[in-house]
């Protein structure tokens, strides 16, 4: 082979020129380079550009030598530069390739990242959830609604003393909502101790006079319980705001006809009122079992108290309305009898006049006369002899008259 510097002869396994010095670098056919570059693809740029060592060319010639005599021959600058630029290049690929590697690495780490942040904050989340779930139950647990929701369950399945103390703390929590009064009366109903309930209710509308909720809770438990006689007593005299809105609970007392008073003669009274109307002349408590009013009611001789109610659509009474009528009738003077006091020689009569609304008594022993005595049916034949004669009359009230008295003597020849 020959220098590629001087051109001269060089000796077959001598790898310096013997002429100019020059050192012979040769290359297998296969281009052995590819096993340098292969060995530093992770070296740097830099490190491609090292000079070729004259070890790594023997030793890959020697190889190749062995193999194939004729597979070697000596590189041209060009040809060497172009390996260089070769180099270069696919150095320069690897670093860009393992710099987009790195890159790749570093974004996929990114992602796992920020991935687990995601996890993390997706599970801090639903711990978020879970807590803010957990304490929104327990607090409706313990709301005034939580609370009486339980003591509602309680009152269906029959747990009486459950509901009771539910409906308790209800009333506690908030004394001004009325479902908690409402729901302790229930459970007194239950319990068959209705004055318990009734007591809890007016109590609750003691100290809170203006609360119109108390008030319609209570006239419902009146007309649950058949009580509605004692709504008109729960109306009168509360607050006129309240009053005006319990209007469909109200119902007007009835209206007399007659002022009451003292009266000579027997007097007619009539009741007017909306509704149906009920009344007693005995002054007792009118109640829906009293007599129903139709006509006028008869004030006879005598004191008569007439107490009336009249009872709306809804089946609410009013308060009773009382009047007190009292007639006198004129007491007759003493009864008129004839003939006069005196001495008779002929059979004679004795009658009695009487009024109407009384009734004649007499006696014929001269005793006073009353109710026990004989009765006046008509007129009297007059007994032989002395006669003490007396008359009364008694009112169909039982007035009596004063006594008239006649002395008779018959003589009969």
């Amino acid at each position: 082979m020959k220098c590629m510097n001087c051109g001269a002869d060089i000796p077959e396994g001598m790898l310096i020129c013997p002429d100019c010095g020059t050192e012979v670098q040769i290359v297998p056919d296969y281009n052995p380079l590819d096993d340098v570059l292969a060995r530093e693809v992770k070296g740097s740029v830099e490190g491609a550009t090292r000079p070729i060592q004259t070890d790594d060319i023997r030793r890959y010639s020697s190889r190749r030598e062995q193999q194939n005599s004729k597979s070697t021959r000596v590189l041209s600058q060009t040809e060497l530069d172009q390996i260089r630029a070769e180099r270069m290049r696919r150095a320069r690929q690897n670093a860009a390739d393992s710099e987009s590697e790195r890159r790749r690495q570093q974004a996929l780490r990114k992602k796992r990242a920020r991935k687990k942040r995601m996890q993390m904050i997706a599970i801090f989340s639903i711990f978020v959830v879970i807590v803010i779930g957990v304490s929104a139950i327990l607090f409706y647990q313990n709301s005034y609604d939580g609370v009486m929701r339980r003591g509602n369950k309680a009152l269906e399945s029959n747990n009486l003393s459950e509901a009771e103390t539910c409906f308790r703390r209800a009333v506690r929590k908030d004394g001004t909502r009325a479902e908690g009064y409402v729901g302790l009366s229930n459970v007194y109903i239950e319990m068959d101790e209705l004055d318990k309930a009734e007591s809890l209710f007016l109590g609750a509308i003691g100290s809170q006079p203006l609360n119109d909720k108390l008030y319609s809770a209570v006239i419902e438990f009146y007309v649950e319980t058949e009580q509605n006689e004692k709504i008109p007593e729960l109306l009168e005299g509360c607050e006129p705001s309240v009053l005006e809105k319990m209007e469909q609970f109200q119902s007007q007392s009835p209206k007399f006809s007659l002022e009451e008073g003292k009266y000579s003669e027997v007097q007619q009274v009539a009741l007017t009122g909306e509704g149906t109307i009920y009344f007693t002349t005995d002054g007792s408590e009118p109640t829906t079992d009293s007599l129903l009013y139709a006509d006028p009611i008869l004030i006879e001789e005598g004191t008569t108290v007439i107490k009336a109610i009249a009872v709306n659509a809804q089946g609410i009474p009013s308060l009773p309305a009382s009047r007190t009528y009292t007639v006198e009738l004129p007491v007759e003077d003493a009864p008129a009898v004839t003939p006069s006091t005196g001495q008779y020689t002929t059979p004679t009569q004795i009658t009695i006049q009487v009024p109407e609304g009384y009734t004649a008594y007499y006696t014929m022993d001269n005793t006073i006369p009353s109710a026990a005595s004989a009765r006046y049916e008509g007129p009297i034949d007059m007994p032989e002899g002395r006669t003490f004669f007396a008359a009364v009359l008694i009112s169909d009230s039982g007035k009596m008259t004063q006594v008239t008295k006649r002395n008779y003597v018959l003589s009969l020849e």
